[in-house]
This record gives structure tokens, C-alpha cells and sequence, in this order.
């Protein structure tokens, strides 16, 4: 009962577009096995792979070539042709498992807008916010590989317990910043 995570992390100076299928984050919607449409990785010990990531942008306005506001956003996103599990072994317990990962990235977006939400404009606003989300990344992928760890990736259903009790605590904590 093997699981992992793939983290995917895009960074967009300007929004782009991105033809890539992506499901948000959403209070109200959590995953279904149908979300989970990429192929299976033949070699892989894993029984599911939740691929999901912090998309981010932000953009400055100038006068007088001077920084005068910034605007940014990120959001947290679930790729479902990347995600991917094993029909006759997913259950209800791993897709558990694998929700929590995707409700992760989501706390770790709530975290960067509130620390965005910190910033006054200076002249250096650009570098302040990659650094913002660079750090986001580096918290995301350091929690993902803890809860893989402490929960042995979903076979220590304690662990899996606390976590989960943590990560919703922590959301709520944040909630002034959820995605909408």
C-alpha cells in the first residue's frame, strides 16, 4: 500500500497560457479516483501518485520607473494526467492518503499569500516574492516527504490520523486565505 507524491511546481512571471488540465483546490471538491487519468508507472512500488503543485504569478506596475504596486496569486493545482493509481489496489484509505497530499499544497499556497500579504512595495517587491515562493516550494516538498515518511506512506494509519487532524487544524488556521 505504497504511495508517493510528484510535485510539480510552475512559476510564471506573466500568466501564460498553459494548455495542461489542472483541477483546483476547492473546500468542496475532493478528489475521485476518476481524477486520476495518467499512466500507470510500470516500475513504480507505488500504488497512487498525486501530482499537484503551487502555480504562482505576479505582476509590478511602475511610474516614473519607480515599483508602485505589485499583484500576485498563486493557487494550488492537482495535474490529473500526471496523477495516477492502481485500479484493483486503490481504496478509500489511499485516496485519503492521496487527498491529504493535495490538501497540503493547498496549505503551503494559504502560507504564501499570508507572507505576500506582508510585503510593502519597495523597489526590490520582485525579488521578495520569488524568494516568497521559492521558499513556499522548498516548505512543500520538506512536508510532503515528512508525512510520506512519518505515515509510511499511508500503512500507519495513526500517523495517517494525526496528520490528516494536523493538516486540516493548520488549513483552518489559514483559512483567511483559502482558495476560493
Amino acid at each position: 500500500m505504497l504511495a508517493r507524491v510528484l510535485f510539480v511546481v510552475l512559476f510564471f512571471l506573466k500568466v501564460a497560457p498553459n494548455d495542461e488540465v489542472t483541477i483546483s483546490w476547492n473546500d468542496s471538491k475532493k478528489l475521485t479516483w476518476q481524477d486520476f487519468r495518467g499512466p500507470v508507472e510500470k516500475y513504480s512500488d507505488a500504488v497512487a501518485v498525486t501530482a499537484s503543485g503551487i502555480t504562482f504569478s505576479f505582476s509590478v506596475q511602475e511610474s516614473n520607473s519607480k515599483i508602485v504596486s505589485f499583484n500576485a496569486k498563486a493557487h494550488a493545482h492537482f495535474y490529473p494526467e500526471k496523477s495516477w493509481y492502481l485500479k484493483d489496489k486503490g481504496d478509500d484509505h489511499i485516496l485519503a492518503h492521496e487527498q491529504l497530499h493535495f490538501d497540503i499544497t493547498e496549505l503551503h499556497v494559504r502560507k504564501l499569500r499570508y507572507e505576500i500579504s506582508k510585503l510593502k512595495i519597495s523597489q526590490n517587491i520582485k525579488i521578495k516574492l520569488r524568494n516568497l515562493h521559492e521558499q513556499a516550494n522548498v516548505d512543500l516538498a520538506k512536508m510532503q516527504n515528512v508525512y510520506d515518511t512519518q505515515s509510511n506512506n499511508s500503512i500507519n494509519k495513526e500517523k495517517q490520523l494525526v496528520w490528516s487532524q494536523f493538516v486540516n487544524a493548520e488549513l483552518d488556521k489559514y483559512k483567511a486565505f483559502r482558495s476560493k
